[in-house]
This record gives C-alpha cells, structure tokens and sequence, in this order.
C-alpha cells in the first residue's frame, strides 16, 4: 500500500485484468470493471477516494473557505440582464441577493410596465441536488412558455409548458429530450428533438400538438446516420421552422413554414460529406454561410428559397485564407459579419444598399468581442459583448447608422478591484515544426520576470472550439496573490483560423500536445516562471492534454489539474455505446481502422501511464458526466496510484450529485473553483 505525506494512506483499488484486443494488438485493462456504475465496489471506491482528498486537504479547508467568500464577494448578487425586446416585451434575468438561481421575468412594450414573472428557478430547485432550467421558448401569441428541467445532469430535459397568462403548469412531460423547442406560428405545435436512450444521442424530431398525448407526438425527421445529431429551431424572421443535422464535418438542413406546421419540411442542400453549411433566412432568400468548394475559412452565399440547392448559391463574401468568416446577424438595413483575422475578433457592419460599410473599432490585442442577443430584425441597434482578460464585460448597443456606442451595462466587481491594476498582452512561442503558437495572459502591473512567477496556464485545443481572452472575476483571486494567468491558443481550436483546427485533429492531434509544451517551455525559457512554478489545468478534452502532458513532460510542471478528463481515448472510442462516441470519429479518428487505433493509443493518457515521477495532480469528476462517464478519471488515478514512482499528491474528486458542468446553482460552483485554487497555493506555500 502506497502512504501519503502525513501517514495517511492512499486508496487502493483491485484489479481484474481484461484483455482488450483489436488489429492484431493486445491492451491489459487492469480497471475496466470500474465501469460499473451500480457495483457497490465502485461507489465504495470513489467514496473512499473523496475522504482521502478530503483528508489530504483538511488543512486547506479554511483557505478554502476563504476563497470561496472571497470569490462571492466580488459578485453582485442582486445582479440583472440588459433586457432585450421581443415581439412586445422586455425580457429579464435577474438575481436575488444569497440567491444560487435565476429569476427570469419580462415586461410589456415599456421597462416602466409591471414585472410578469416567468420562472423563479430558487423556488423550482428546492429539494434538488442539482437543477437545471432551459430551454425557454414563448409562443408567438405571447400566452405560453415551453420550459425544460434537467435534475441529474445527464442533459436529459423533460419539456413542459406554463400558460403564462394563468400561472399554471400544464401536465404536460415530454421525457428524453435536449431540451430546447420551438413553436410554429399555430400558438399550438411545438417541435423538439429527442435522445436515444442508451448513447444520449438527439437523433428524432417530433411534432406535438396541444392537448394531445405526447406518446402520440409524429416523428417528423429520424437521423440515422449514428455520427450526427439533430436539432430544431425557429428562423429570426419567424418565418420558418428549420431541422439542422450536423457531424464534426458535415451539415445539413430542412425547413418548413411556419404558418402551416402540418406540412412537410423541404431540403436546403442535401449533405456532403466534409461540406458543412449553415442558414439564415432574409426576404425570398437563404443566407449561407459554407466551406463549400475548398472555402476552409468559410464563405457567405445566397440561395432563393424556391430552390436553395447547392447549384443556386452565389457569393456575396467570397473565401479570404486570411480571414476566418465565423457567424452572421441579418437586419433590414445591415448586414453584420464576424470575423477572425489574427486571431482577433472583427466585428464588420455593412448596409444591404451597398453604401457603407465599415468595422467597429477596437483597440487592443487581449479582447474578445461577439454579437448578443438580435432578436429584432427591424432596428438600427446592434447588441454586443466587449471584454478582455483586463477589463470587465460590457454589453454595448452600437448605432449601425451613426455609428454611437451606448455601453448599457458594465459588469460591476464589488470590493477594491481597479481594472488599472492589471495588464494584459499577447505574446508567441514557436513550437517545433517552427509554428509560432500565441498565448494571451494577464497579471498584476510591477511583475517581474525573474523565473520565481506561479503561472496557471489554460488551454482546449479541441472541436475548432476557441478560447478568447475573456475577464473573471474569480480569476482575480490567483492575480491578486501573483500568479500569471495564460491561455494557450494551441492547434485544435481555430484561433487562427480554420487551418488552425485541421492541423490539431485525427492524424495531426500531436500539434495539440506539443503546442502546450513548447508554450510552456517559452515561459520557462523567457523567465516568466520556472518548473517549480508552473501549473497547467483543463477540463474535458482539455482533460485529455493534461493526461497527454503529464506523460511526456511531468518535469515542466509542480501542479496539474485536470476536470472531467477525457484519459481513455482508445477504449471509450471503440465502445458505440457510449454517449458521443459516433460522433466524435470525425474529430480523433476511428479506432476500428488500423491506423487510427495506433494513433490514439500513441498519446492516449490511460494506456501511456508508466513509472515516472508525476507532477502533483487534481482530478474532478461528476458521477453522472454525459460526456465524459467518470470510470475514466477514475482508471486513471487507480493506474497513476499504481504505477507513479513520486511522493507528490494526487487527489481525486467526484462529485456524486453532478454531471459534466459540475454543480448547478452559481455559488456552489464557485465552491470548485476555490477547491483547485486551493490546491494551486497550498504547493505554492500560499496560505492567505
């Protein structure tokens, strides 16, 4: 038996060696029973696994606490949104002080009108470990409100409906759906896409009429296809009811008129594989925007509705390699683009007429900016978010015709917070095939770069999914004790653009991993901090570069944290039966093909732990993650206790009421965060 620091002793855990064969190769999985979800052994083993970490950080507690107050502090609890207008109301999301839930609410045509309340959702997650309301979608008369609650955080929503003008429920339960529906013009039929039972898959949309019996609701699309999933959702012009159906690589639509729910759903573009497209609807025409024909930055192009096949589409912004073409919001008068040149987000404005167009300013290298919610078509506002790792989040309505920017709502941090007292910047590493990778990262003015720095550096690097620079409040509590923050824009997301993601993906996926390392090694290298100092965290398939990272370069790092770590890459992609697998081929590879099998197993966490030194490490799991199940953070810490040949710490948390997000109420999640940066400053030697 291994024994920790202080005597006391590390879980262990048996081993029932199974042999896993494909193409040929032999894999020992010596903790492939932990899949058992319902074995009294596995709950046992996780259980005794949260009271060692428990015990292994009891003299963190205080600080802990610390953390979390302090963390809360800076919140204003009586906190609420910029309302938006839509179709004659004012809708709001506020907060009540001490309160974990949202309130959302809406006022009639005027803010001075009197507060209809929707949801109180405190008052909906009493008894609830865990509470999740979404979905939320108002009937076009205004008289109903379709709602989904998931309560396990599995991502499994129930669909009921509230008559707003009444107040009452309806008895109405839709079961095993992804929550979000969406209304025809009828006031009376709702569309929703629900989930395969067994591999949480959205592969049915139905079609249910008011007041009928939800076990008789008509399929109207089934995705057979096992690498995509399906999804419904109302045109912005109200105009039509669309069914998307998407892979990592493919995409195609249906779309049917709204005002006539019992037809039947046309075709846009019939998929291609490896072209995807998306749609918005203006007038008698389809704006798409594509990859088609090599476009890998993406294009924007028109199709009549009469006949929006592939051979109707015509460019109205043709492929720049330069520039990554991300997303588009229709007006009357303007068209709106967003862009991605550099890595920078750009926010274009151009009216229909041709006689203008222009970019919205912005002034430094360290921001993120993005169109809000644009529910109304006919105005000359348009809503965006502005904030960078420096500045606090601002919501901002931007005059497209006079160019005014009216900042209607600046996140507001309580306590001594000045936003001068920090800098960000960008600055590049060049990894080993010579690429130049940038990290954005902020700290406290007067640092100096004397290699004695704790840094926490952050990355993805996975689904072209980007992470900008944006501003935390929570993050403060690292900054304000003298650590540099850095996210690494690693190969994988598509910070530079769609390129960018090709090169971190299937057969390229190393890019991901070494990308990290070398950004690491330039801090290192250019004296912002030292090995003894440096911390690398990442959740999810993040989770997976924190396994990939401690295996090939534990030396870099006194500290690694790891949330709901995707580790068992070969096994969990052989296994079709687990939610997310069949869809995920596009994106790592099929293991079923002898070439990707080798390939991941190259770099999978699980099967590449050997004895080595190990950095300290934190792991955190949720007992019902969707995503990522958590037997595979838990075969991970059991291989790692079993095989690591270091006394440094390795701590494993699951919690056993929540799923793949963590904790659902917004102060009970900050109880996590104070957790890992607990474990960050007590191997600092930080104990306030």
């Amino acid at each position: 038996m291994k024994v920790a620091d202080k005597g006391i002793i590390a879980p262990q855990v048996k081993k029932l060696p199974v042999e896993l064969k494909m193409h040929d190769d032999v894999r020992i999985d010596n903790y492939f029973w932990l899949r058992e979800r319902d074995n009294p052994e596995v709950v046992d083993y996780l259980t005794r696994e949260n009271l060692y970490n428990d015990q292994m950080t009891a003299h963190t507690k205080e600080l802990q606490e610390n953390l979390f107050q302090e963390m809360k502090s800076r919140i204003k609890e009586d906190d609420s949104s910029v309302p938006y207008k839509l179709h004659g109301y004012w809708y709001i999301t506020r907060y009540k002080k001490g309160k974990d839930y949202p309130i959302y609410s809406r006022k009639k045509e005027t803010l001075d009108a009197p507060e209809e309340i929707l949801f109180d959702v405190n008052e909906m997650a009493k008894g609830f470990d865990y509470y999740q309301l979404g979905g939320l979608n108002v009937s076009p008369d205004n008289k109903l409100i379709a709602f989904a609650v998931d309560t396990v955080s599995r991502r499994k929503y129930t669909i009921q409906i509230k008559n707003i003008e009444t107040g009452e429920i309806l008895p109405l339960k839709i079961e095993n759906t992804s929550g979000g529906s969406t209304w025809a013009n009828d006031n009376k039929t709702l569309f929703y896409a629900r989930k395969d039972e067994e591999t949480l898959r959205s592969d049915k949309i139905y079609k249910h009429c008011l007041g009928t019996d939800p076990e008789d609701d008509e399929l109207v699309f089934y995705e057979e296809d096992e690498t995509f999933h399906t999804y419904v959702y109302k045109s912005k012009s109200d105009k039509y009811v669309i069914i998307g159906s998407s892979s990592t690589l493919t995409s195609e639509y249906r779309f049917l008129d709204a005002d006539h729910p019992e037809g039947e759903f046309r075709i846009v573009q019939p998929r291609i594989r490896g072209m995807e497209y998306s749609i918005s609807h203006y007038e008698d025409f389809f704006y798409i925007l594509t990859n088609k024909d090599g476009a890998t930055n993406f294009r924007l192009m028109l199709a009549p509705v009469e006949d929006p096949g592939e051979d109707n589409w015509v460019d109205v912004l043709p492929h720049r390699k330069e520039v990554l073409l991300e997303d588009i919001d229709l007006f009357k008068d303007f068209l709106v683009v967003s862009e991605r040149r550099d890595g920078l987000n750009k926010i274009k404005v151009m009216r229909w007429d041709g006689t203008e167009s222009y970019y919205i300013p912005f002034d430094n290298e360290t921001y993120t900016a993005f169109t809000g919610t644009n529910p109304d078509f006919d105005t000359e506002i348009l809503r965006y978010t502005y904030n960078s790792l420096s500045t606090p989040t601002q919501v901002v309505d931007f005059n497209m015709k006079t160019r005014e920017k009216d900042v209607k709502k600046e996140q507001q941090v309580l306590g001594d917070f000045n936003k001068e007292n920090y800098i960000s910047d960008r600055i590049w590493a060049t990894a080993r095939d010579g690429s130049k990778i940038p990290m954005t990262l902020v700290h406290r003015k007067g640092l100096k770069r004397d290699g004695s720095n704790p840094v926490l550096q952050y990355a993805y690097g996975s689904y072209g999914s980007t992470i900008d620079p944006y501003f935390s409040t929570v993050r403060l509590s690292l900054l304000d004790r003298g650590f540099i923050f850095v996210i690494a824009h690693i190969r994988g997301g598509e910070y530079l653009g769609r390129k960018w993601y090709e090169d971190g993906k299937l057969l390229k996926k190393l890019n991901t991993f070494t990308d990290f390392v070398d950004c690491s090694q330039h801090l290192i290298n250019e004296n912002y901090t030292s090995p003894q100092h440096l911390y690398a965290s990442g959740g999810s398939a993040g989770g997976l570069l924190m396994g990939v990272v401690a295996n090939i370069a534990p030396h870099l790092y006194n500290g690694i944290i790891a949330t709901v770590p995707f580790v068992d890459v070969v096994t969990t992609m052989l296994d079709e039966s687990i939610p997310l697998t069949t869809g995920e081929y596009d994106e790592w590879g099929n293991p079923n093909l002898k070439e990707f099998y080798h390939y991941m197993k190259s770099y999978s966490p699980y099967d590449n732990v050997v004895a080595q030194d190990y950095p300290n490490i934190l792991v955190t799991t949720g007992l019902h993650d969707s995503q990522v199940q958590y037997w595979e953070p838990a075969k991970w810490v059991a291989k790692l206790r079993e095989l690591k040949t270091d006394k440094n710490k390795l701590l494993f948390h699951t919690n056993m009421e929540a799923g793949h997000g963590g904790a659902s109420g917004r102060f009970e999640a900050l109880r996590e965060v104070a957790e890992e940066y607990a474990f960050l400053l007590d191997l600092e030697g930080i104990t306030r």
